[in-house]
């Protein structure tokens, strides 16, 4: 039985946490031994993972004393490298901003992995030199193999480090239809107005990253126009509360619903006509994998690998609010009828053949 390691920050809402949820699950079931390290053994996700996985804390000191912090994190250091050095068949940095992760990872197993959920070079707006620090502080020249989760992570990689070619590769997030069709089943209380069409989007209120200012915007055009519908918001952030100041201030508190975090989306999708996403920038997005799974069409902006979406699962936008209103419009007045029908089965065969090649 082989022994894999992941190391991550915590299992909080998130893209990231819920894909190492369904991933440790799998191959804990596949008979794995799997053993999840977090820098804080917290979130909404802990009672997802299986029992029969390990989950261990290991969390760095935050004093303000530098001395002392310093200090406190050298002997933490010292006791993990005792306790766990090369103990690991295999081990990845599955967050690659956790500087911790990475040393993790690095410890427990000489077959170690870093694992990128983004396209960094848009992450870091073209800032060649910021990227090189951000992945120099977490040594990614040490690591055995790089894995992105998509193929534009993977090239952006590349540009800035072409050394690192021959050790990075794609591996996108596995999905577990069958949970997520059962778990759409669950009876919420919300209930949809049946001629009014609803949108939804879920995850977290980050406008850096996902811009729902472009959906109020795009909502408050359609409004003005006379169109009805429903946008759902699940999830929550730091920018909750500039984005319900937004929703007032439009008139749009009775067309915009945020629902909160939600352990359980599903059955919103189920509800839902049609999924939002606004984002400048994702790494593969799990919403996209839901969407297919349940059968729900998109509208999305060009994020990494949305020309999986193109022409068969829904509309692709521009990154502004403009072209978001054009969708939206366009799928009121329309709709979309989805070209191909997802195959979750023969979609995760693929990434388990390179999961094997890794470990």
């Amino acid at each position: 039985m082989k022994k894999i390691l992941f190391a991550a920050h915590s299992l909080d809402l998130g893209g990231i946490e819920k894909a190492l949820v369904t991933l440790t699950n799998y191959l804990q079931k596949k008979g794995y031994e799997v053993t999840i390290v977090l820098e804080k053994k917290q979130g909404i996700f802990l009672k997802e993972i299986n029992p029969n996985i390990t989950i261990i804390e290991y969390k760095p000191d935050e004093s303000k004393n530098i001395i002392l912090r310093k200090a406190r994190n050298l002997i933490k250091r010292i006791e993990f490298i005792e306790k766990y050095k090369n103990k690991y068949d295999f081990s990845a940095s599955f967050a690659t901003y956790s500087i911790a992760s990475s040393f993790i990872s690095r410890v427990a197993s000489k077959n170690s992995c870093l694992w990128g959920h983004a396209d960094y070079l848009t992450l870091f707006n073209n800032q060649e030199q910021e990227m090189r620090e951000f992945f120099k502080k977490r040594k990614y020249a040490q690591f055995k193999h790089i894995v992105f989760v998509s193929e534009e992570g993977k090239e952006s990689f590349i540009k800035v480090f072409p050394e690192m070619k021959q050790k990075t590769i794609v591996c996108n997030n596995l999905i577990d239809g069958e949970k997520i069709k059962k778990l759409a089943q669950e009876k919420i209380e919300l209930k949809k107005e049946k001629e009014i069409i609803t949108f939804l989007n879920v995850g977290r209120h980050d406008e850096k990253q996902k811009k729902l200012t472009r959906i109020i915007e795009a909502a408050k055009k359609l409004k003005e126009e006379g169109y009805q519908f429903k946008i759902l918001l699940v999830g929550d952030g730091p920018d909750s509360k500039t984005y319900q100041k937004k929703v007032k201030e439009s008139n749009l508190q009775e067309d915009i619903l945020f629902l909160g975090k939600k352990q359980n989306p599903y059955p919103y999708f189920k509800m839902a006509d049609c999924v939002l996403l606004s984002s400048e920038y994702e790494g593969y997005p799990v919403v996209f994998l839901e969407s297919f799974t349940l059968n729900k069409p998109l509208i999305t902006t060009k994020v990494s690998d949305y020309k999986q979406v193109e022409g068969k699962y829904g509309y692709l936008t521009e990154k502004n609010a403009e072209d978001i209103y054009q969708k939206m419009k366009l799928f009121l007045k329309k709709g979309f009828t989805i070209q191909k029908k997802f195959d979750d089965k023969k979609y995760n065969q693929k990434i388990i053949e390179k999961l094997e090649d890794l470990f």
